[in-house]
């Protein structure tokens, strides 16, 4: 078991004893999402700390995408919700980036790759999203590369 996962179990444990309702939810959530990462596939896998990002990383955009959409259809309480239950899981998630800090990362990804039209975004996004790594929405680095190379 990862560190983190197992940082997740004792903190589910202990949002269980405080009787943190959404935390203790949100955590039961999370760590049945990492069980069925580690045991999709042919054969079961221990996840490493860099996968279990991963899933929290789409587990807390499905959260977004959710308050998104309870916010349009006019159910403000039911985006409360998503929204707490995504502070509980940006809290296990790494610090995300900055503005500034991503125009530096694209800036520097653009140089090295030698692009210089739109055409070349998929060789500028390879470059780049291993060094993103679950700290930017994959949306927002696309639209930062998508404005780089525009001009």
């Amino acid at each position: 078991m990862s560190t983190l996962e197992q940082r997740l179990h004792d903190d589910l444990t202990a949002a269980i004893r405080s009787r943190e309702e959404i935390t203790a939810a949100t955590l039961r959530m999370a760590l049945t999402a990492v069980k069925n990462e580690a045991v999709s596939g042919t054969e079961a896998r221990e996840l490493s700390d860099q996968d279990v990002v991963g899933v929290l990383g789409r587990e807390a955009k499905k959260r977004r995408e959710a308050a998104t959409a309870y916010d349009d259809a006019g159910r403000p309480e039911l985006a409360e919700r998503e929204r707490a239950e995504l502070a509980v899981l940006e809290g296990y998630l790494p610090a995300q980036l900055g503005d500034d800090e991503l125009v530096v990362l694209v800036a520097d990804a653009i140089a090295e790759t030698g692009a210089d039209s739109p055409k070349q975004m998929g060789l500028v996004m390879k470059v780049l999203t291993p060094r993103i790594a679950g700290r930017a929405d994959g949306g927002r680095v696309a639209a930062a590369v998508k404005q780089a190379l525009a001009g």
